[in-house]
């Protein structure tokens, strides 16, 4: 799903791409969509945007003389699973593109779309960012650092380093990709207990006898997990392109793909945390890891024959055939008002949570112990761990 680095992209092409365009009409959206209307009509008009932690910001501004007279318009948006903005002639809509700007008279009709296949990315009126969230991890880190050190006695740290790093209270922009290199980075097991991993920063302190270059290189060198929280992120922005996608083949994601060490990548493990997303690592898992779940290894191309076969019930293939159908029909049923309470911004919301499994009426056993539940090797194109505001 899209995370810091792929909002900042975003919000780049926007500028980039529409920088000398003239809009001009109605905002179009999709009959399907069941985000707001958005009451924006002008003759002609400019599109900006910008970005902070996992949400981008579009500014639609009128031209001096434009009818009817309007002031400017801002739109927030969270991109979900699978938000993006595309580009395109008028002629060639892309299917899912649930938000539609179009340009002015004269010259080829464009539109710049909001696409997203599967319906969890959001836009709000009105322009502020969501209440609540961080600094952003990309543009704000000074105030990330010491929003995080601030406030170490929140019961967030509590938790595995690996889930509070999802909280977007405090990490604002980082996702479940980043948080797989930045822990494969420093070797730091998942599912260790945040503040103890934390706590050791407030402390960190520069020798005095340094001169400002070698404090540089030392922190360069050897940079701790909230420098790395900024300076991972933006080395994707520097790969350029789109980032992280999931459309196999690509070559807008070859680059990224190539930069990647440790999500869904050979060798490398994967187990699930509390909120059913799947974090990838290698070694040790630590000591708060869930009991009783098995911890599944990513195998070689050689040996698997594509990234998003499963590997949970080999012996039954149509079984694990029809759990990915159900789930991927699913899908577009649950919105962003169905979510179940508590997710809001403490588990990545972006990500829409696993429902609980119930026992079927009539199928307990007579004995009373429960079938032991299937853990599910993750596909990391589909970023469905458990499938949770950007």
């Amino acid at each position: 799903m899209p995370e810091g680095p792929e909002l900042h992209l975003a919000s780049q092409f926007v500028n980039e791409a529409c920088g000398a365009l003239v809009f001009g009409g109605c905002v179009e959206k999709s009959s399907v969509s069941r985000n707001p209307e958005v009451p924006f009509e002008s003759s002609a008009y400019r599109i900006s945007a910008s970005a902070r932690g996992k949400e981008l910001r579009l500014i639609l501004s009128p031209l001096p003389g434009a009818q009817p007279p309007q002031e400017p318009l801002a739109l927030v948006f969270r991109f979900g699973m699978s938000g993006s903005f595309q580009l395109v002639p008028c002629e060639e809509l892309p299917r899912h593109a649930h938000l539609r700007f179009y340009t002015a008279p004269p010259g080829p009709r464009l539109a710049l779309c909001f696409v997203d296949v599967r319906r969890f990315g959001h836009w709000d009126l009105g322009g502020k960012w969501q209440p609540g969230r961080g600094p952003c991890v990309l543009q704000e880190y000074e105030q990330f650092r010491e929003n995080v050190l601030r406030n170490l006695a929140d019961k967030a740290f509590d938790r595995p380093i690996c889930e509070a790093l999802l909280d977007q209270r405090f990490f604002n922009g980082i996702g479940n990709y980043l948080r797989a290199e930045i822990l494969y980075r420093l070797k730091i097991p998942p599912f260790e207990k945040a503040r103890s991993v934390l706590e050791a920063l407030q402390q960190r302190r520069p020798s005095p006898k340094l001169t400002l270059s070698q404090k540089v290189k030392a922190k360069l060198q050897n940079p701790d997990l909230l420098e790395l929280c900024h300076s991972v992120p933006k080395e994707v922005v520097q790969l350029g392109g789109k980032g992280y996608g999931s459309e196999s083949g690509e070559e807008d994601f070859a680059a990224f793909r190539a930069w990647l060490r440790c999500y869904g990548m050979p060798g490398m493990s994967s187990l699930q945390d509390r909120h059913g997303r799947t974090i990838w690592f290698q070694g040790d898992p630590g000591p708060l890891a869930p009991k009783g779940r098995k911890s599944h290894k990513k195998k070689s191309k050689a040996t698997q024959p594509s990234p998003e076969d499963r590997v949970e019930d080999p012996s039954h293939p149509s079984k694990a055939l029809s759990r990915t159908r159900r789930a991927k029909r699913d899908l577009p049923e649950r919105t962003a008002t169905q979510r179940p309470e508590g997710t809001s911004l403490q588990q990545d919301p972006e990500v829409p949570t696993v429902p609980k499994k119930g026992r079927r009426k009539g199928r307990q056993a007579a004995s009373g112990h429960h079938r032991p539940r299937k853990v599910k090797a993750d596909t990391p194109s589909l970023e469905l761990e458990g499938t949770s505001a950007s």
